[in-house]
């Protein structure tokens, strides 16, 4: 199966028992059981997937970004996916603009994210390259620290059935194809 409009195939590999899956698409249009937002630390919505998740969502996602406030650098948290396909989205707030430590805190992020989705025993979940558009993270920086954190993580104890690598482009996509290939 290839994505129509730009011809790039679906990458799937297994770690553990989860079946992990790189593809290109829209993020917030996934029907999932969560997926994952790259947060700013006052949890305001933005631009690019944050208008997506305003104008999809509804009211419900921002009410209960209020309430949670704020994030530090490494935190994650869980709020309704509204009037979206998700059921839920995880937000997680990561490195920014070439930070000190931007791996260890990227590492910290993932692994964040990848708690509360065991712990609120999600089963599917997407994530997007963290960090990589809007906030500078470099992508090879990215797709390695995501990837690694997923190969740590997968095998444990988790109930996660499926990851999903969610991809805009084909720069984004050769990022991450041939490292997963090779897990």
């Amino acid at each position: 199966m290839q994505t129509a409009a730009t011809g790039l195939a679906p990458v799937t590999t297994t770690i553990g028992s989860t079946t992990v899956r790189l593809i290109q698409g829209d993020l917030t249009a996934l029907e999932v059981d969560a997926f994952v937002f790259y947060a700013r630390e006052d949890l305001q919505l933005g631009s690019g997937f944050g208008s997506a998740i305003q104008s999809r969502g509804g009211d419900a996602v921002r009410k209960q970004l209020e309430q949670i406030g704020r994030l530090a650098v490494g935190e994650a948290a869980l709020t309704t996916a509204g009037a979206m396909r998700a059921g839920f989205i995880i937000h997680a707030c990561g490195p920014k603009f070439q930070e000190p430590d931007t791996e260890a805190k990227l590492r910290q992020t993932m692994r964040a994210a990848l708690r509360l989705a065991d712990a609120k025993g999600l089963k599917r979940i997407a994530f997007p390259p963290m960090g990589a558009g809007f906030y500078g993270v470099p992508l090879d920086l990215c797709a390695r620290v995501m990837l690694e954190t997923l190969r740590e993580h997968l095998p444990g104890e988790t109930e996660l059935e499926e990851v999903i690598l969610c991809v805009l482009d084909r720069r984004e996509y050769l990022a991450f194809a041939d490292r997963l290939r090779s897990l």
